[in-house]
């Protein structure tokens, strides 16, 4: 059955068709080709660890370029556009793929050779994007931190999320450039916030601290707030990968994030011993270098484009 499969995509060696839907029968190829570079195809590789290949079970699909057993690039179509180890031939196939059923993602994200490279192909018939980020450096950080962690960092609780929620919503909308809360008044991304905390993959500083001990880190300001907060928005065997850092702009420049990462790291280190990763804005300058102070090192470049 799999040398008639491969009979129908390959002629003497060259590949026939486009794009292909990955299915549960890829699983271990596709993972295997993650695995090439653990860090980068962290978001791809999570998914697929914990979900299998089956467009029914992951949200979205996975197009492979390459025979059965020949995988040599694929790429993740959901809320967004993933390339996995595409070279050109596949982010041809991909692109004819993605123009044929229209746009459907709001962002195209992944090594910047083959997220711009895809966008390139794409563009004439999607039209102009909202922004192009051409460069996001990927950091690092396979070793200890370079600072001490900050002990008032942990996992956040559900009934933290009245505080969460908040920082989450601005970090959103400062980042994006616009509010996730605007369509249902919230709802579904007080839920989205909400399965983060239940996994154990959000992670949150208060203003004051915790315990009878700690003093506030702006006395007077009113109302207590979440100082600073990120979480895990991949996670895989090898890696994981952070997101939505956020620190209170009220409390910027105080020194919160480099030791705050440093946390999030031993603790998303727990149970193993993964690559902890992020990519950045190159002209988010402050945080580049906090990161670089929590021992952060540079692994790759990725792109972004935002619809």
């Amino acid at each position: 059955m799999a040398a008639a499969a491969a009979a129908r995509w390959w002629d003497g060696g060259v590949l026939r068709s486009g794009a292909r839907v990955l299915d549960d029968a890829d699983r271990e190829e596709l993972l295997e080709l993650c695995a090439r570079d653990a860090v980068t195809n962290v978001f791809v590789a999570g998914r697929v660890e914990a979900l299998g290949a089956s467009p029914r079970r992951l949200g979205g699909e996975v197009w492979g370029f390459g025979a059965p057993g020949r995988l040599e690039s694929a790429c993740w179509s959901g809320a967004n556009l993933v390339p996995v180890e595409a070279h050109d031939r596949a982010l041809d196939a991909f692109a004819s793929r993605a123009r044929s059923q229209g746009r459907r993602c709001s962002s195209v994200v992944g090594p910047a050779d083959a997220a711009l490279g895809l966008w390139e192909r794409l563009a004439p018939a999607w039209g102009r994007a909202r922004e192009v980020r051409p460069r996001q450096p990927l950091l690092v950080l396979d070793g200890p931190a370079a600072v001490e962690p900050d002990p008032f960092v942990r996992r956040a609780r559900p009934d933290d999320l009245d505080l969460l929620v908040p920082a989450c919503v601005a970090m959103f909308t400062e980042e994006v450039g616009y509010s996730p809360v605007a369509w249902d008044g919230g709802r579904a991304y007080r839920a989205r916030v909400g399965e983060l905390v239940a996994g154990g993959r959000s992670f949150l500083r208060l203003d004051a601290g915790e315990g009878a001990e700690a003093q506030p880190l702006l006395p007077g300001r009113g109302a207590r707030r979440v100082a600073f907060k990120a979480e895990l928005g991949a996670v895989s065997s090898a890696a994981v990968q952070v997101q939505g850092v956020f620190v209170d702009p009220e409390l910027r420049g105080q020194g919160l994030s480099a030791p705050g990462m440093a946390a999030v790291a031993q603790l998303a280190r727990e149970r193993s011993d993964v690559a902890v990763s992020l990519y950045v804005n190159d002209f988010n300058v402050p945080a580049v270098a906090s990161y670089r102070r929590a021992g952060f090192r540079e692994a790759g470049v990725l792109a972004t484009v935002l619809f």
